[in-house]
């Protein structure tokens, strides 16, 4: 059995492929031999609300990833990794898709949306690093804006101790053969994003 602990943080939105992308890291954990604890907090998915699953690979304890523990804060949605940075580690990073989803609140004029900066400028200070990622404008590059997911996944791949195979192949099996295709493009530009 592996034993490498990595604790991943992964938050989004309802609907952005937060608890695929998770399955997929926990399949790909548990056929290369770690032990896998994980957990997953939604509330209002279905519309648009906050998803938060916890994914810890090689721990022998509970599900959830302490405040001050995750190596990786996964984010989707660049609010919600402002919301959820109370996870990181201060050795850990953020790799966080640029690109937000407006609540209704901010459609319909009663809040506004903060700017970017605003966001990524106090999450600086709680980590080692930040890595922002035009994952959006990837998927579309990819060829389906619905891969965004696994554009994060790619980028994702640079810092977890799966072998990109292991990855590679759990996203064969959790995908219809049919998008296989876009998701490995959207799979590879997320990872050279992150190498640049």
């Amino acid at each position: 059995m592996r034993t490498s602990i990595c604790d991943i943080v992964v938050v989004g939105v309802g609907g952005q492929g937060v608890i695929l992308l998770s399955n997929m890291i926990g399949k790909a954990a548990v056929k290369a031999g770690y032990s896998v604890r994980g957990a997953e907090t939604h509330g209002m998915a279905q519309r648009g609300g906050s998803v938060v699953n916890h994914i810890r690979l090689g721990c022998e304890f509970g599900p959830m990833v302490p405040v001050g523990g995750a190596d990786v804060l996964l984010a989707f949605e660049p609010a919600e990794a402002l919301r959820h940075a109370h996870f990181l580690s201060r050795d850990g990073i953020v790799l966080v898709n640029i690109n937000p989803i407006l609540p209704t609140t901010v459609t319909t004029g009663k809040a506004r949306y903060p700017a970017l900066a605003e966001i990524l400028t106090p999450l600086q200070g709680l980590c080692a690093d930040i890595k922002s990622i035009d994952a959006t404008e990837l998927a579309f590059k990819a060829g389906n804006p619905r891969t965004m997911n696994v554009v994060m996944l790619g980028a994702l791949s640079k810092f977890i101790p799966l072998r990109e195979e292991e990855l590679i192949k759990s996203l064969s099996d959790s995908v219809p053969a049919k998008f296989l295709e876009v998701n490995r493009r959207a799979f590879e530009l997320g990872k050279r994003e992150v190498e640049l």
